[in-house]
């Protein structure tokens, strides 16, 4: 058993005009950008796959693309998660998960699941949400992480039920949403979304330097002190962790470089 977890910090999407001068180089072509990305960052969390669907092709281009070791992590499409009964997304999970996400094979990463500000806790329903999760699609292994956006889910039962399904609640680094630091699941996602453009690298030195001291202590399988749990009683059991890390939204412009240098300070 190896005595860390694998940490791995990266951007949302490849895709953001200001990028074409911020983080490409000069003339690189955008049918390109991809795979300058994925050699960049060890990670890429993919928010199409929100929005529209694709298919097994596209799949297949992203794997191709990307090189060994490389992980993409999936935002689970939103006609699963908007919705006001959860019980009720069976056929829209299966069209998802079946839409040709195991073509990406051993860089399938985690599946993110993010829930509306205005999505309250209902214990049965989310219960009833999370038994539609399967553990697998076409031989892959799938990993589940959980986004929700409203303070009704800072509650004990919230981590416990969570736990219970093995599913990952995302710590958010966010201005307004409730943050989660819990772990409850087998690997940790974490999504930075406080950061600046007027930070070269999205966040302040002295941030980063915090945040990959936070990422080395989730690696080992603890949970870092200075994070705010919701049920302090029931810790999780100690065991090495893969973490992922996500520079998203405010800084956005920087948020590649965000991720760099946070690997930088993991890679010594």
């Amino acid at each position: 058993m190896t005595s860390s977890g694998t940490i791995r910090a990266g951007m949302g999407g490849w895709t953001f005009e200001p990028w074409g001068t911020s983080f490409y180089p000069e003339k690189l072509p955008k049918t390109r950008q991809l795979g300058y990305a994925t050699r960049q960052v060890p990670t890429i969390e993919v928010n199409g796959t929100y929005y529209s669907s694709f298919k097994e092709p596209t799949f297949v281009k992203w794997a191709k693309e990307a090189p060994d070791g490389f992980v993409y992590s999936l935002k689970g499409n939103r006609f699963v998660t908007n919705r006001r009964v959860l019980g009720e997304a069976g056929e829209s999970i299966m069209r998802f998960l079946g839409s040709g996400i195991a073509a990406l094979g051993e860089k399938l990463g985690p599946i993110l699941w993010q829930f509306a500000p205005t999505k309250k806790f209902d214990p049965e329903d989310f219960e009833a949400f999370l038994k539609l999760l399967p553990d697998s699609q076409d031989g892959v292994k799938l990993h589940h992480a959980l986004e929700v956006r409203h303070d009704s889910f800072l509650t004990p039962d919230f981590v416990a039920l969570a736990r219970s399904y093995r599913a990952s609640i995302v710590y958010a680094d966010h201005a307004r949403y409730p943050t989660i630091a819990d772990i409850t699941g087998d690997f940790i996602y974490a999504r930075l979304q406080t950061g600046s453009d007027d930070n070269p690298d999205c966040y302040t030195p002295q941030s980063l330097d915090a945040w990959a001291e936070r990422a080395r202590i989730w690696a080992e399988g603890k949970a870092p002190a200075d994070l705010k749990v919701v049920d302090p009683e029931n810790p999780a059991a100690d065991r090495p962790r893969d973490v992922f890390i996500y520079f998203i939204t405010e800084g956005k412009v920087r948020a590649p470089h965000g991720a760099m240098a946070l690997m930088q300070r993991m890679n010594g």
